[in-house]
């Protein structure tokens, strides 16, 4: 593993992403299995509740006291991991990251929100929108698309497109909201197994100038204003937004659900399911039923490993090794 030093400036993210949500924590690891994993075994741990002066309950456990975590477990965070070690995607997928290569961090939030449908759509179109610059300059035509459910895309599958990272959503019950943890993978720079190039888009590619910290540091506001936007209004506030990025629609593609196993793709549903055509008959196909690939295309279909992606909950949270005071009461270092 590198040991190139990486300055993520957590105070400066602190200072921007707090007014929206109040009581933020950003936290950096230098190494971690998974960063939704430790989000959410945060929530679910059964804490031993101790007052601690007339505003806090502090919840003591093995994962919070090695995190170095201040206050409610479920409060709002945002935890990037310099490396993560066991992060998986969905349905299981295994996955890789390297320090510096990628960009592998999660955002705990708490919601309201009544419909939870298209809400990893509603993140992805936030992430496009803010690593495409040639779009919001102007150009006719976004060169980041989304491949539906949680995938972006630097061009399109079957067309020499190649994958740059993944949306990994999970949400837990917190009181009288819900506890949504958006897990986020990018590739920063190219990425290469035994000295070869593999065939994954990095964002170097959109802007050479970009490292993990810089990366994270543009794409972080637009994803918290995604979730409030997302918390008030639906997937109906982006719905049009992802049209525009859309990579399947009108492609053949194969799925595997058992009933509906190809179909065409023709876009997205109000809740954001995708619909399919088969035959003369429309479908709608839930992500968390089915994972979709463009028929006889190589290049979309779900890789075993790739160079970043969003963390999945399933392996206990390991110890980290928490070193130096917060620069701030809310933007902490654990190194």
């Amino acid at each position: 593993m590198s040991e190139q030093a990486l300055h993520w400036d957590a105070e400066k993210l602190w200072e921007q992403l707090v007014p929206l949500l109040p009581g933020l924590s950003v936290e950096v690891v230098r190494s971690t299995p998974s960063t939704n994993t430790a989000l959410l075994a945060r929530a679910r741990v059964s804490p031993d509740v101790e007052v601690a002066g007339r505003e806090a309950q502090v919840r003591r456990s093995v994962e919070s006291a090695a995190f170095g975590r201040r206050a409610i477990d479920v409060a709002p965070c945002l935890l990037i991991a310099e490396h993560q070690t066991s992060g998986r995607g969905r349905q299981g997928r295994v996955w890789q990251s390297s320090v510096g290569a990628s960009l592998t961090f999660s955002l705990g939030v708490p919601m309201s929100s009544g419909d939870w449908s298209g809400l990893s759509l509603a993140a992805g179109v936030a992430l496009c929108e803010a690593l495409d610059v040639a779009r919001s300059a102007g150009s006719t035509a976004p060169r980041l698309g989304l491949k539906w459910p949680n995938d972006l895309w630097l061009g399109r599958p079957g067309e020499g497109g190649r994958k740059l990272g993944g949306v990994l959503i999970e949400t837990i019950s917190a009181g009288a909201q819900r506890l949504a943890v958006i897990g986020v993978g990018l590739n920063v720079q190219p990425f290469s197994a035994d000295g070869v190039t593999t065939g994954f888009a990095c964002a170097q590619e959109l802007d050479p100038m970009l490292t993990a910290p810089a990366l994270l540091h543009r794409v972080a506001l637009p994803l918290v204003q995604a979730m409030r936007l997302f918390e008030r209004e639906g997937f109906e506030a982006f719905e049009a937004r992802f049209t525009q990025r859309d990579l399947l629609d009108g492609l053949t593609v194969q799925t595997t659900a058992a009933e509906w196993p190809e179909g065409i793709a023709r876009g997205v549903a109000r809740n954001g399911a995708l619909r399919l055509q088969v035959g003369r008959t429309m479908h709608e196909v839930s992500s968390g039923e089915v994972s979709v690939r463009v028929r006889d295309a190589t290049a979309s279909a779900a890789p075993t490993t790739t160079a970043a992606t969003a963390a999945a909950p399933t392996a206990p949270v390991a110890s980290a090794d928490p070193r130096g005071a917060p620069s701030h009461p809310g933007a902490q270092r654990s190194r």
